[in-house]
């Protein structure tokens, strides 16, 4: 089944739910947030979210992109919103590695961790989640189990994206294994490869 075909069946199922879901995609640093996020607006033929960088939470602020398709007469509406990078410190040596001298890496940290602040408070008021991991990483991170737990405390339905599974040092089935209990899909979202299998679980977590 092809996306376009993925994307038709949501739109339908979504007919007898709410117009309008908001969907955070969060993650750790680097794990292709924002990467995903682009990937997902390529394919909806909506606006792309910006530029992917190396650089640490280059995302500093949440973005939110509508993302819709027409379905006769009727719209469905998605506010995607990719998210800065969560992290439980944010060292402004960090950036001093990229380049920027120390004043304007002690004000990227700063703004980065007002970014992570905020993308936290924003869990309370969306729909569902995507949380990005790189499954070329150790899943069961600091990061990645606090991220969870502040989903499942303030009752957000969520998936576990494995990304990057186009790299040979990949590992899904570790990502599935650490984070059982949960549904897990496994994607590059560089690529593409796995989109459709994404979208239909969205349709079943974010729309049943």
């Amino acid at each position: 089944m092809g996306v376009r075909e993925v994307l038709r069946r949501l739109a339908a199922a979504l007919r007898s739910g709410p117009e309008e879901l908001d969907i955070g995609i969060y993650g750790a640093p680097n794990v292709g947030k924002t990467t995903l996020a682009n990937r997902i607006a390529q394919d909806w033929e909506a606006e792309e979210f910006g530029q992917v960088s190396e650089v640490p939470h280059e995302t500093r602020e949440s973005v939110r992109r509508e993302v819709a398709i027409e379905v006769g007469s009727t719209t469905v509406k998605f506010n995607i919103v990719d998210t800065p990078g969560i992290a439980t410190k944010v060292d402004y040596r960090k950036f001093l590695e990229y380049g920027l001298d120390v004043q304007e890496a002690k004000q990227r940290a700063k703004e980065a961790t007002r970014g992570v602040v905020e993308a936290i408070k924003l869990l309370k008021d969306i729909d569902g989640a995507l949380v990005v991991i790189d499954s070329t990483k150790d899943p069961l991170s600091q990061v990645n189990v606090t991220l969870i737990g502040n989903l499942e405390a303030n009752d957000v339905p969520f998936l576990v994206v494995a990304n990057k599974i186009d790299l040979e040092e990949a590992d899904p089935e570790a990502v599935r294994k650490a984070f059982s209990e949960y549904p897990v899909v496994a994607v590059s979202a560089k690529t593409g490869e796995n989109m459709t299998k994404l979208y239909e679980a969205m349709v079943r977590e974010f729309t049943g």
